[in-house]
């Protein structure tokens, strides 16, 4: 069972490593560490994504939505912060590190403050139903789009990168970024976090065992719509630190932006597997770090790649990389 879990992770570290035949080494690094970040960033917006589709059955196409709230509620702490107390400008790291800290704390909490909202009054009467959920979650997309028009503006806002996160290092004449590096650092330990929580919690216990066996888990006392909201929040909240975060690596928002990201997610959520989260972070890697390398090579090909990718591993793993048989 051991060798054959590993295979997929030596399958994809075999196909990270074959660029390095037509790419010179150090353009690699540069191309591989802006391609982590990236994938870090889906990772955060797919991990949500697994969590609600894998883990509950529910088809939440308004996650994209949630994503560019969060992005906005995160803009918005920045602007805030930074007029009052000037820390996107301040030099100093500590005063850096806490605008990101604040700008994530406030993207997740209204990201899942919608979540369940959205949970309970639009999910909930239509859970088991997928073609409703594509529908109804659809339709709040739309609204809560619209939402954003009405309270930040039709147009593009800047995003200002606080000043520690800017510039880059020259490591051995590799540039690599800031941010791109901070990206990383945030994604593995929310990937850390989603496995612990999943794996060694009661609460992770009973979202595993409702998702098998509901009706026992509701038997032996244990409300599980209180826990599918929390799990539906949590996925929320996940989209909208991806999306703040995205806002800072492209140092703008846009109403539309999380519908941009949705086609990613569901790509990398399918190419890792339903419900996986070591799925979803190699899926991201995976579509984040072939884009990277065919655009540099073949750029007409680059929108086509991760499509290619997903069918490939369909047809060879119907369930996903990491994802479990049925």
């Amino acid at each position: 069972m051991t060798v054959r879990r590993a295979v997929p992770a030596l399958a994809a570290l075999a196909f990270l490593l074959l660029p390095l035949l037509w790419i010179e080494p150090r353009t690699y690094v540069t191309l591989t560490v802006a391609g982590l970040a990236m994938g870090m960033l889906l990772f955060l917006v797919a991990s949500g994504l697994s969590l609600i589709f894998g883990l509950m059955d529910v088809l939440n196409f308004a996650h994209g939505a949630l994503f560019s709230w969060g992005a906005f509620a995160g803009f918005s702490a920045v602007v805030l912060l930074d007029r009052r107390l000037g820390w996107a400008s301040a030099p100093s790291p500590v005063a850096s590190l806490g605008l990101l800290v604040a700008a994530v704390l406030a993207a997740a909490l209204v990201a899942a403050a919608l979540g369940v909202l959205l949970e309970r009054v639009v999910v909930r009467p239509v859970y088991g139903q997928h073609l409703f959920q594509i529908l109804i979650t659809l339709g709040a997309t739309i609204v809560l789009e619209e939402l954003i028009r009405i309270a930040w503006g039709p147009n593009d806002q800047v995003v200002p990168l606080p000043v520690a996160f800017q510039g880059s290092w020259d490591l051995a004449d590799v540039i690599v970024l800031r941010f791109p590096v901070a990206a990383i650092g945030l994604g593995l330990l929310v990937y850390v976090g989603l496995q612990l929580v999943l794996t060694r919690t009661r609460v992770g216990l009973i979202v595993r065992a409702g998702v098998e066996n509901g009706e026992m888990v509701q038997a032996m006392g244990h409300d599980l719509r209180r826990y599918f909201t929390a799990v539906f929040a949590a996925g929320s909240a996940l989209a909208g630190v991806g999306g703040v975060m995205w806002a800072f690596f492209g140092q703008s928002v846009r109403p539309a932006m999380g519908g941009e990201q949705l086609i990613f997610a569901f790509i990398v959520v399918i190419i890792g597997g339903l419900g996986s989260v070591t799925g979803s972070l190699v899926g991201a890697l995976l579509v984040s770090l072939s884009y990277n390398y065919v655009a540099f090579l073949v750029p007409k090909a680059a929108l086509g790649v991760n499509m290619a990718l997903m069918v490939l591993v369909l047809l060879l793993r119907p369930t996903g990389l990491f994802g479990a048989s049925r």
